[in-house]
């Protein structure tokens, strides 16, 4: 028994510093795997997908193509390009109602007033509402003829089909993101508005400055990178929107609000077709993560 301790203690030392030693490594090897179980391996099928044609209603495996999958989508597919177009209508018109309302909310709740606390958590209720429970919602009120909001419209002598055409199919859409995500915007603005010194305000009143002028010219500069940031956040997840335009709508009518992410869908889900979608999917992720880097590097010369 001596003889075996003697020969068993000094591998159990030299694995104690070993651990001790590569302990930062030990401990970031499940956070790893995880990653790269999760994030990198998907990423990298995806692209090797992409570089297929899998039709998974057959049986057959497989086929390398190449690029024809993207050949395919750049300059064959006019589906797609319509959906590219109507992807970035959808986002630049939400995120610049969301930007202004959210502006003009922060400014309002940045005042001190009765009741000012309660109707801050009122405007943050639908932000925190489940988006396909937003969806159902504004679909019944969005009706030709039961929905309320043809019923209001109707007291000014307006009607308008919302949803269920194809001309005002996106504005519809637009209306519904700005109602849920403005109190983002909001929040992160009425953040920046509470940094700000008086200092500034306080010389634009002895020189005479009037409000607009004070918002401007001191207030504006100073929370811009804060609206950066809340453009970066806002401008990609509505890139990504599906959930409200799939409950909605379901990309009609007549394709009229199928977005990049529904076409995706359809192209997966509905025609089964696996390695077209991924070149859809690796297309989407580049254009998301150039606009985050564009985003980010118009904000680090903002803060420099």
């Amino acid at each position: 028994m001596t003889v075996h301790w003697r020969t068993e203690q000094p591998s159990r030392f030299k694995l104690m510093a070993f651990l001790d030693k590569h302990a930062h490594f030990v401990f970031m090897t499940p956070a790893i795997l995880c990653l790269f179980v999760l994030t990198i391996f998907p990423i990298l099928y995806t692209l090797w997908m992409s570089l297929h044609s899998w039709q998974v209603s057959t049986i057959h495996p497989p086929e390398f193509i190449g690029s024809a999958n993207y050949a395919r989508l750049l300059f064959g597919d006019a589906r797609m390009r319509e959906a590219i177009v109507r992807t970035v209508v959808f986002t630049v018109s939400a995120v610049t109602v969301e930007l202004v309302g959210g502006v003009v909310l922060a400014l309002l709740f940045n005042r001190q007033f009765w009741g000012r606390g309660f109707l801050r958590s009122l405007a943050m209720l639908p932000m925190v509402t489940t988006p396909v429970a937003i969806g159902l919602i504004f679909v019944l009120m969005m009706h030709p003829t039961l929905g309320v909001l043809n019923y209001l419209l109707s007291l000014v002598g307006l009607k308008s089909l919302w949803i269920y055409d194809a001309v005002s199919v996106i504005p519809a859409l637009i209306l519904v993101d700005a109602w849920q995500w403005t109190p983002l915007i909001m929040l992160m603005a009425l953040a920046a508005l509470a940094t700000l010194p008086n200092e500034p305000y306080e010389a634009a009143r002895i020189d005479g400055a009037s409000a607009w002028q004070s918002f401007w010219l001191i207030t504006l500069p100073l929370i811009r990178p804060a609206l950066m940031v809340a453009v970066l956040f806002r401008g990609i997840d509505a890139l990504k929107t599906f959930d409200v335009i799939f409950t909605m709508t379901g990309g009609g009518p007549a394709n009229a609000s199928e977005t990049i992410n529904m076409y995706l869908f359809a192209t997966a889900f509905t025609y089964f077709d696996m390695g077209y979608a991924s070149t859809i999917v690796v297309v989407f992720f580049t254009i998301i993560l150039a606009l985050a880097v564009l985003t980010i590097r118009f904000r680090r010369n903002d803060w420099q």
